[in-house]
């Protein structure tokens, strides 16, 4: 009899999975979401925030399709130290290792950072342990009442049978019993002889004050172990925890701050594997060794400095990788949907755009047009707004009249973003007056206006800028830039395009240009390498 009970109530581990938001390499701004389901195939997202909405769509799909929580199963995290499951032991009390109680439910527990979710089939007692946890779906209380009932029914027929003239022990219906020592050795005892001996045990356990450990450290989602030794290892490991949390809830970077946080991490975890023999650890430091270089090279690039043993560092008019991206993403767009053909079209159309990028509207004034290299502005405005492309309140002579005091406002109805199409452009509204003005710079570069550069040699201009790598050459590694792209790109005619390098290499932005049957090779001279957006 008491086999079979134990076979009915062989219980099983929880289930438990992690959906995790990863970057993709160092200095780029696309991520990788991965799911730690062996069915689940990695997907790599152009920027966190779209990496966060694949992220949490695909836990949710996860959570709709999977079953619900089952009422007969361990907490998934009874194996990971949980503060919960552990009871001290007090005099003549045996330790009880697991405490469970409540109905089985399906938590989502999370970061602060959001950057991975974890879904966990534990009791509810657990999941209230922790503080980010989220309660999805619980298991139905009629599974749970009939399973405690059989057991209790089990334990009742044991002990019915190991001890025939005593009473079986009574269970309380409201809360999960948990077993004091009596009960837990399998020896009964005489209600008779119960009732008091509670009582007398009651008492002085509620005068007894009560032995609290002191709260345990955390750092990068490990908990500092009490006895670990040597105390100023474990000290150095609580307060880093506390100084990375406290910089998180900065309002402004520090990257300074942040390279010494991570080398004073990769140091404590180097410590803390000779320590402790733990493979993992020495991988977390080795890790935060590299996130301290990063993070140092990243603020020196942003004060202007250079790494020791380099050269001078480019102070860039757009700073970061990812600005890069987006200007490059935007000359793409305009390639590709350029309403009208020419050199002069296409250079207002990208002007235009970048006006207009992140909500479709924007404004512009006459000089922003009369400063362009273009024959007749007054027609080309006209040929875009009939085209359909461009909107503009009042008329094309009117916006060439404009002033800055009373500019004129204009549209781009296929930038326009609405509820089905968020637009073909993610960078914010801060990020977009940055790329006009770089643009604006970049054409209105001061020897390509005195040589009285045409549209074609400025768009060429656009196009090795955003071409180059971070030391100015050509196509990536160096081995230059496609004619083909080029003549594209220019809307010129392949044979036109050394008559534009000559221009662009007198006007002292190439040096050492070359022109082959297919390629352009040759580097951006020092002067110009501010207006860069290097290949990454």
């Amino acid at each position: 009899m008491g086999v079979e009970a134990h076979a009915t109530n062989e219980r099983v581990t929880g289930r438990r999975w992690t959906v995790r938001l990863d970057p993709v390499g160092r200095g780029r701004a696309d991520v990788r979401v991965s799911c730690s389901r062996p069915a689940c195939a990695a997907q790599v997202l152009p920027s966190a925030a779209a990496g966060r909405t694949a992220a949490i769509a695909h836990l949710k799909a996860h959570l709709r399709a999977g079953p619900a929580p089952r009422p007969s199963v361990h907490c998934a995290c009874r194996a990971e130290e949980c503060h919960t499951h552990i009871r001290p032991a007090g005099p003549r009390e045996r330790p009880v290792p697991w405490r469970c109680g409540g109905a089985v439910v399906l938590a989502v527990i999370t970061d602060r950072e959001g950057r991975w979710w974890q879904v966990m089939e534990c009791c509810s007692r657990c999941a209230a342990a922790h503080p980010t946890a989220k309660v999805v779906a619980t298991a139905p209380a009629a599974e749970a009442s009939a399973r405690n009932d059989g057991l209790r029914a089990d334990i009742a027929a044991t002990a019915a049978t190991a001890v025939p003239s005593v009473h079986a022990p009574t269970f309380s219906a409201i809360s999960p019993h948990f077993s004091h020592s009596a009960t837990a050795t399998g020896t009964a005892v005489p209600q008779q002889a119960s009732a008091p001996r509670s009582a007398a045990r009651s008492a002085p356990r509620s005068a007894r004050p009560t032995r609290k450990r002191p709260p345990r450290g955390r750092i990068a989602q490990r908990l500092v172990p009490h006895d670990l030794r040597p105390v100023a290892l474990r000290d150095e490991l609580t307060e880093l925890g506390e100084l990375f949390r406290a910089y998180q809830a900065r309002t402004e970077p520090d990257l300074a701050m942040l390279a010494d946080l991570h080398a004073r991490k990769a140091e404590a975890f180097h410590a803390w594997a000779e320590a402790t023999a733990d493979t993992g650890l020495r991988l977390d430091a080795q890790r935060a060794e590299q996130a301290a270089a990063t993070a140092r090279l990243q603020h020196l690039h942003r004060i202007g400095q250079a790494p020791d043993g380099e050269g001078p560092a480019v102070v860039r008019l757009l700073t970061a990788p990812a600005q890069w991206k987006h200007a490059r993403a935007v000359l793409a767009h305009v390639a590709e949907n350029a309403p009208l053909p020419g050199a002069e079209a296409r250079l207002l159309v990208v002007m235009v755009t970048l006006r207009t990028a992140q909500s479709g509207v924007g404004n512009l004034v006459g000089q922003d047009i009369k400063g362009l290299p273009l024959q007749d502005p007054q027609h080309l405005v006209e040929q875009l707004v009939e085209s359909g492309w461009l909107g503009i309140s009042g008329t094309a002579e009117e916006l060439i009249a404009s002033r800055p005091e009373n500019p004129t406002r204009i549209s781009v109805p296929s930038l326009t973003p609405d509820e089905d199409d968020p637009g073909p452009f993610t960078f914010g509204r801060k990020l977009r007056p940055k790329l006009s003005g770089w643009a604006q710079r970049v054409v209105g570069e001061k020897k390509l206006r005195k040589g009285k550069t045409g549209a074609d040699v400025r768009l060429l201009a656009l196009a090795l800028a955003t071409g180059s790598d971070g030391e100015g050459r050509l196509g990536p590694g160096g081995e230059g830039i496609g004619l083909d792209a080029l003549s594209s790109w220019c809307s010129v005619d392949p044979a036109d395009l050394p008559d534009l390098v000559d221009r662009l290499t007198a006007a002292d932005w190439l040096a050492e240009a070359d022109v082959t049957g297919t390629h352009l090779t040759g580097r951006l001279t020092e002067r110009v390498l501010p207006l860069g957006c290097p290949l990454t």
